[in-house]
């Protein structure tokens, strides 16, 4: 009986890995166990660094919200405070925003929960 290898699926098994490594250098883009490990250890820090984006704009949201407020003489933590006692539901991405582009928009929040 003829040996039966399923060729097929590993040729499209391997071409999967390959083209996903297109673009890495040298033989993490040619050789395919190279390749494979390149791409395992790439997948595990898009994983890890999709969840360590949302932090990252957070600090860099808060960065800009404590700037701005500084300059109308509050700090952030007042207020974030005031903002929750007064009801006024605007998140930090929002408020960051206001803080950089308009700048008069963001006085004015201020201004209301002085």
């Amino acid at each position: 009986m003829p040996r039966s290898v399923n060729a097929v699926a590993s040729r499209k098994r391997r071409k999967k890995i390959l083209k996903a490594a297109r673009g890495y250098f040298g033989a993490r883009s040619k050789v395919y166990t190279v390749a494979k490990n390149a791409l395992e250890k790439g997948m595990q820090y898009a994983y890890r660094d999709r969840r360590n984006k949302k932090r990252v704009f957070r600090r860099l949201w808060i960065a800009r919200i404590n700037a701005a407020a500084r300059m109308n003489g509050l700090n952030y933590s007042q207020l974030m405070h005031k903002l929750a006692g007064s009801d006024i539901q605007l998140n930090r991405k929002v408020l960051a925003d206001l803080a950089t582009n308009h700048p008069e928009a963001f006085k004015a929040v201020v201004d209301r929960v002085k």
